[in-house]
């Protein structure tokens, strides 16, 4: 196993790109560590499969390479590169056993009958195949059959990488669960470097170490499910991870205060004056709301969704959601909402920036918000 390296890597399907906009993948330079778990996250459609199939070998970059520790992999074939892949839909030989299946990779490889044996044995108790091991493929549902796909790309001991596509698309959720925690304890056991793609948030922040966001064909931000969480890189991270996503209101900044439709939030800390699109961004969570102190809003709706309540609002001319406990009475007169200047982020096109520390501004610092004259927009 080795580290993966990605230098200057972009990918077009145009025949002669002449702009950023030809590019389904544009510019990459990223090391996945030998031995970690990643999850590649973002929409359909954001380059998340494109960037797969180029480490693996199935595609080769507009520019760029690809380095398999030193070694200048960009020309080799998937199995010069001694990678497994597993496909969002399942690939079996339906004329083989499930065992058989499982086997064929180190059959191929020559393998002591006995080793094979014991591996495709382990394998498939892991991922619930022991059952089925003398069937034929042919015939068994959808998720048996990815999990017959899975077990092949988890064979093999040796692999420098196994790559997922989306590998659970077509398993119930309850099994997606199983799965995922078992791929967790393979990862733990043998410390294979894993690459898990998919537009699920619940698996990529469940399954990987660190994750790389994409989005529009660009990496946004690579980082812990904490960090993507807490502190997102990009107004597309706030947005896509969390549920309900970040809260995003238009303000103007001037430094530890950002002002809106007549009002003043204290932040906490000092952003300068930055020009460009800015807006402050806050989670639901860190959203409180209260009897007359804070920023107004109007509630829409409120919905229970079982130990939270998600409350709908308008906060000026924006729509924002709040997450309250179940047990949180919202009563009629609560038409404000504060909060803790610590959770909210600033964002300047679309991009956090870092504000500075100032004595001024204490780490408890409450949400002090004021009125500033009715009527007056920033």
């Amino acid at each position: 196993m080795v580290a993966i390296t990605l230098e200057n890597l972009a990918h077009s399907y145009h025949p002669d790109p002449q702009s950023e906009g030809d590019f389904a993948l544009k510019e990459v330079n990223h090391t996945w560590e030998d031995g970690r778990a990643y999850a590649l996250l973002g929409p359909s459609g954001c380059g998340k499969t494109t960037l797969l199939n180029i480490m693996s070998g199935l595609l080769q970059p507009t520019r760029g390479r690809i380095l398999f520790g030193d070694t200048d992999a960009t020309a080799l074939s998937t199995a010069q590169r001694n990678i497994a892949q597993v496909f969002q839909f399942p690939v079996v030989y339906d004329t083989m056993s499930v065992g058989q299946n499982l086997a064929f990779p180190l059959r191929n490889r020559g393998l002591d009958p006995q080793y094979i044996a014991g591996r495709v044995e382990r394998i498939a108790q892991m991922i619930g195949l022991d059952g089925h091991l003398q069937q034929k493929a042919r015939g068994l549902t959808a998720d048996l059959k990815q999990k017959i796909s899975l077990g092949r790309g988890l064979v093999r001991e040796d692999v420098n990488a196994i790559l997922f596509d989306e590998p659970l698309t077509v398993i119930d959720p309850h099994m997606k669960w199983e799965l995922r925690t078992q791929l967790k304890s393979l990862h733990r056991e043998f410390g294979l470097t894993m690459v898990y793609v998919t537009h699920d948030q619940t698996e990529a922040l469940t399954f990987a170490e660190k994750v790389v966001v994409m989005h529009d064909g660009m990496i946004v931000q690579i980082g812990t499910p904490q960090e993507l969480f807490e502190t997102p890189a990009h107004v597309f991270v706030g947005y896509f991870i969390g549920s309900p996503g970040m809260n995003f209101v238009p303000v103007t900044v001037e430094g530890a205060k950002a002002h809106t439709h007549g009002h003043i939030a204290e932040l906490a800390h000092d952003y300068g004056k930055p020009s460009g699109e800015v807006v402050l961004g806050v989670r639901p969570e860190f959203l409180r709301l209260t009897k007359g102190d804070g920023l107004p809003v109007r509630i829409e709706r409120v919905q229970d969704a079982g130990r939270q309540k998600v409350i709908r609002a308008t906060l000026f001319d924006t729509e924002i959601n709040i997450v309250a406990d179940a047990g949180v009475v919202i009563e009629a007169d609560m038409t404000n909402v504060t909060f803790d200047p610590a959770k909210a982020s600033i964002f300047c096109d679309d991009w956090r920036i870092e504000g500075r520390a100032t004595s001024s501004i204490k780490a408890n610092i409450k949400a002090n918000i004021t009125g500033t004259g009715a009527g007056q927009t920033s």
